[in-house]
C-alpha cells in the first residue's frame, strides 16, 4: 500500500484521538495499533514526528489555540477530534517549514470532511487561519 501524505495525516488522527481517549495508554501504543489497523510494515517517518510532536507539545498548543477560541469556550470543551485536529493543523504550521501554511489548514478541513461536521470545518479553518504568517496571505 502507498502511503500518501494524506494517509499519514489521517493516521496520526487516529492515533492522537486513541490516545486522548485512553490517557492510560501510550502515544506509541495508540501510534502501533493504527499501524496495525491501515496495514502499514513500516512507519513513515512524517507520521512519527507529528504523532509525537503533538502528543509531546499538546499542552502548549492548547494554550495558543485558547487565544482564538470565543469568549467563554474553553479546550475542554471542544469534541475531542475537533481538537486533535486543531493540534494537528496548528503543529504542522509551526513545525513543518516545508508544508505551507495553508496546505496544513487545507489538509486539516480535509480530516474535518472526513470525521467531523460542516460547523466544525467553519470552527477549525477560523481558529487555524489566526496562525497563518502576515507574509503568507
Amino acid at each position: 500500500m502507498t502511503v500518501t501524505r494524506h494517509n499519514v495525516r489521517e493516521m496520526a488522527l487516529q492515533a492522537l484521538f486513541i490516545a486522548s481517549s485512553h490517557p492510560d495508554l501510550a502515544i506509541t501504543a495508540a501510534l502501533q495499533q493504527v499501524l496495525h489497523y491501515w496495514q502499514v510494515e513500516q512507519c513513515p517517518e512524517y507520521l512519527t514526528f507529528l504523532v509525537t510532536g503533538v502528543w509531546d507539545e499538546r499542552t502548549q498548543l492548547d494554550q495558543q489555540l485558547s487565544q482564538y477560541l470565543k469568549t467563554g469556550w474553553q479546550i475542554q470543551r471542544l469534541s475531542r477530534i475537533d481538537l486533535n485536529i486543531l493540534r494537528l493543523g496548528l503543529f504542522e504550521i509551526k513545525n513543518s517549514p516545508a508544508i505551507p501554511a495553508k496546505v496544513a489548514i487545507n489538509e486539516a478541513l480535509e480530516l474535518v470532511n472526513q470525521y467531523s461536521t460542516a460547523d466544525a470545518k467553519k470552527f477549525i479553518n477560523g481558529v487555524l487561519s489566526n496562525f497563518i504568517p502576515d507574509s503568507a496571505e
